[in-house]
């Protein structure tokens, strides 16, 4: 049975690192959707620290230009920590008894707007405060769910950054949530060696799938793509969110 699990797990992982490698985001989200489909979220948590950890310090490419897309968000990191350690001793974090519905509701918000919502332009004077803002609310729901983008996603596209930019300015936001979800996962003592060694095995198929994304970028129209991506997530955030509510109908009606 242990055996199936992992190799459930490194399926996902390459489905996961395919969504990435098409359009830059998406590992741990649809990891964290459909890892939680069977294993509580906090264990699912465990399983994407280090592929997660790995491409998104690998999107944080090039390296000339980091010091200067750090500068500008650092206010944004800096919530980000503060965000998720606070919301882990608040919540209790991903092992909440409600954390897989928080979950499902985080994914269906974020297909809602990957799908409907319009884009959002940051004035350059808010951006001192509002960076900070958006990083304690990212990382409370990062520690609550284990799901890295609301709201700094938006945020980031907000700023209006070259593509490149963009990609880079993801991928640091996601290494520093990661981090952070880790510690928290650590402090917590849910991060046991074994799943830590099962995280290292699991990086292999997130590097594969995301080669094999780039490859699919080249050849299938990215509006499509999304379109799938964002309508996917909310069908899966969807179960998460009522599956619970529905079996506690269910068993108190028979």
């Amino acid at each position: 049975m242990q055996m199936e699990i992992e190799v459930a797990a490194a399926a996902v992982f390459v489905l996961a690192g395919v969504v990435k490698g098409v359009i830059g985001l998406g590992l741990p989200t649809l990891s964290m959707a459909l890892l939680a489909l069977w294993m509580p979220p906090a264990a699912a948590a465990a399983l994407l620290v280090v592929p997660s950890l790995v491409t998104n310090v690998l999107q944080m490419r090039p390296w000339s230009s980091l010091g200067r897309t750090l500068r500008r968000l650092g206010g944004l990191q800096v919530g980000i920590v503060v965000g998720t350690l606070a919301g882990a001793w608040a919540f209790d974090g991903l092992a909440s008894e409600i954390a897989a519905e928080a979950l499902g509701v985080a994914l269906v918000a974020y297909a809602a707007w990957g799908l409907l919502g319009r884009p959002v332009e940051v004035p350059l004077r808010h951006e001192a405060w509002l960076g900070p803002l958006c990083g304690v609310v990212t990382g409370a729901i990062t520690a609550w769910t284990g799901v890295f983008v609301l709201p700094a996603v938006i945020y980031l596209q907000g700023l209006r950054l070259e593509r490149d930019d963009l990609v880079q300015a993801m991928g640091i936001c996601f290494t520093t949530s990661t981090l952070a979800l880790g510690a928290v996962l650590l402090l917590q003592g849910r991060y046991p060696a074994a799943a830590a060694g099962t995280s290292v095995v699991m990086l292999l198929p997130a590097l594969a799938g995301m080669a094999l994304g780039q490859w699919v970028r080249q050849r299938l129209p990215l509006a499509v793509f999304r379109r799938c991506f964002f309508f996917g997530l909310a069908v899966l955030g969807g179960y998460d969110a009522l599956r619970a509510p529905i079996a506690s109908l269910v068993s108190s009606s028979t």
